[in-house]
């Protein structure tokens, strides 16, 4: 499915590079021989992924703040990026709501700062900009959304990447068209995957339980997300810039998420994974003396047009997903290498995929 070819020395400008989704899509890159320019801050976790991984071979990577316009332009220009895949993010939801302010300036101004350096870039041929699922206006009616669904959001994480697509939208029509240059947002499902630390996620949190003695502790255990394995939203991330720059004419926006019918509730994946992991402390749901922010009970998307326009589908299960998942944590816990156990499941997932 991915070209070989096609990223073999391609010039990837790639911010949120030090992240979870971010190393996941570093090590895919330098594997298929791309020169990686990374700009990013540094890793927000401890453990992370990207100091397991790292140095990782063909990588340049470039620490500081994407809020700042002269840090940026100075890396674009560096890198020459023949690509440019923005990732970097304020992505967590709980987080928005103490910290507003940093996630639209991150969320919002971070991209706007990267586009705006970018139109200098002589040699880019494609730019992807990643949002999220939540940019749906989601009244949990139920149904999974299509990429023309009114767009919307309540709380500060999801209302910040609106506001990121329309900016993209500006600028694309602004700026790019004129150029030729194909400008598009990638929209993803709720990522699962080994080497994930963040603070308020399920499996990270649920690890942490786990080293610690303790039964995991569940917010919202009805509440229903496409949860799928990093690596494929990643794979139709990289399917997209080929679709963009190859100048086929493809959506400027796509979902990428699992087929309908198998979006998951928090305790099932919590089920599934303390199985698969064998923890004898299973899960209870959270009780809370004070008022917690309001998440959407159900989010699904409809990948149907990312199949119809550029091929890609899911190769995945949800129980495979989590298997892979479970597999991760449980190895590396034991001892094996992080780099070698996650080449040998990208490897594996190139299989399924061909």
């Amino acid at each position: 499915m991915i070209d070989r070819a096609f990223w073999r020395d391609q010039r990837v400008l790639l911010t949120g590079h030090t992240g979870f989704k971010g190393t996941w899509l570093s090590l895919w890159l330098e594997q298929l021989g791309a020169q990686v320019f990374g700009l990013s801050l540094p890793p927000q976790t401890d453990p992370s992924m990207f100091s397991m991984l790292t140095p990782l071979g063909g990588q340049v990577s470039r620490l500081g703040d994407i809020r700042d316009p002269a840090f940026v332009a100075a890396v674009v220009q560096e890198a020459r990026p023949t690509v440019a895949i923005h990732m970097a993010a304020q992505p967590l939801v709980r987080r928005s709501f103490r910290e507003p302010i940093e996630t639209y300036g991150t969320n919002v101004m971070g991209t706007a700062h990267l586009l705006d350096a970018l139109r200098g870039a002589d040699d880019v041929k494609a730019i992807l900009v990643v949002t999220t699922d939540k940019v749906y206006r989601n009244g949990n009616g139920g149904g999974s959304f299509t990429e023309d669904a009114p767009l919307g959001g309540h709380d500060p994480y999801a209302a910040s990447k609106v506001a990121t697509e329309f900016v993209v939208q500006s600028y694309a029509s602004s700026y790019f068209a004129l150029k030729g240059v194909p400008v598009a947002t990638a929209r993803a499902g709720n990522v699962i995957g080994g080497g994930d630390w963040a603070e308020d996620r399920l499996i990270p949190d649920l690890w942490r339980a786990v080293q610690a003695g303790e039964p995991l502790r569940l917010r919202n255990p009805q509440s229903t997300r496409p949860w799928q394995h990093v690596l494929e939203p990643l794979s139709g991330y990289l399917a997209y810039i080929e679709r963009l720059a190859g100048g086929a004419g493809v959506p400027s926006a796509l979902n990428f998420g699992p087929l309908p019918g198998d979006a998951l509730t928090v305790a099932d994946v919590a089920d599934a994974m303390i199985a698969a992991i064998r923890s004898p402390h299973g899960w209870t749901a959270a009780q809370s003396d004070t008022p917690q922010p309001v998440e959407s009970q159900y989010l699904a998307l409809d990948p149907a047009l990312a199949k119809a326009s550029i091929g890609w589908q899911p190769r995945m299960s949800p129980a495979e997903a989590l298997q892979w998942t479970a597999e991760w944590y449980r190895a590396v816990s034991q001892g094996a290498n992080a780099r070698a156990l996650s080449i040998e499941q990208l490897c594996r997932y190139e299989a399924l995929a061909a």
